[in-house]
């Protein structure tokens, strides 16, 4: 189910008139985020750790209005659900888009999810999902300790849905640790909404 917003009544008016004249409107934070409690909560579930924290980022995600607004010809829409549409690794060394569906069953996601990514993993190519506007692009590259990241975009294609990628958890000092790099349209969110994902994140991450 999706709300149309009266633009004309919007507390963020200006700022969406303002960036949705930008070829490229998007900006974009890497943070870091403590994972030590969730990574090892994952290894005694012997889930996927990806998994895991995939979950709870689009919990955080679906908490936070900003991130359930789109943008669909010249209207915005608030989204009462937005869903996963992540890049799924091969043991090729290939990747292929998936669409998973949120649901507030851990559980169920998981086994909806499994399925998916057995799925994108024994075809080839692409294979792009037909999701729609409500999503959250989601990356994972595992093997980059990264502290910033940029995307390849089109900007002839209409686009406001929200980029999250995940880099590679290192550990010091007993700690495990993970960049997160997170990319909003600014007509839709700002800095202090983006903050807000992040603690929420970090709270489901511990367990909160």
């Amino acid at each position: 189910m999706k709300t149309v917003v009266n633009i004309n009544e919007w507390a963020r008016k200006d700022h969406y008139r303002f960036f949705s004249r930008f070829e490229d409107p998007f900006f974009g934070v890497t943070v870091e985020i403590d994972c030590s409690k969730a990574y090892w909560a994952a290894k005694e579930r012997q889930q996927s750790f990806f998994l895991y924290y995939l979950y709870r980022a689009l919990k955080a995600a679906n908490q936070i209005e900003a991130f359930r607004y789109r943008i669909v010809g010249e209207e915005v829409f608030l989204y009462d659900k937005v869903h996963a549409s992540p890049t799924i690794n091969r043991p090729n060394g290939t990747f292929g888009f998936a669409y998973m569906d949120y649901e507030e069953d851990e559980n169920l996601f998981l086994e909806k999810a499994k399925e998916v990514i057995l799925q994108v993993q024994q075809t080839e190519g692409l294979i792009p999902a037909v999701s729609g506007e409500n999503v959250i692009h989601f990356s994972a590259l595992p093997w980059l300790n990264f502290t910033a990241i940029s995307h390849a975009r089109s900007f002839s294609f209409p686009d406001s849905s929200p980029k999250i990628s995940f880099g590679k958890v290192t550990e010091k000092d007993g700690a495990r640790k993970m960049p997160v790099s997170i990319h909003v349209h600014h007509g839709l969110a700002d800095g202090y909404h983006v903050g807000l994902f992040v603690e929420r994140f970090q709270e489901l991450l511990d367990g909160n």
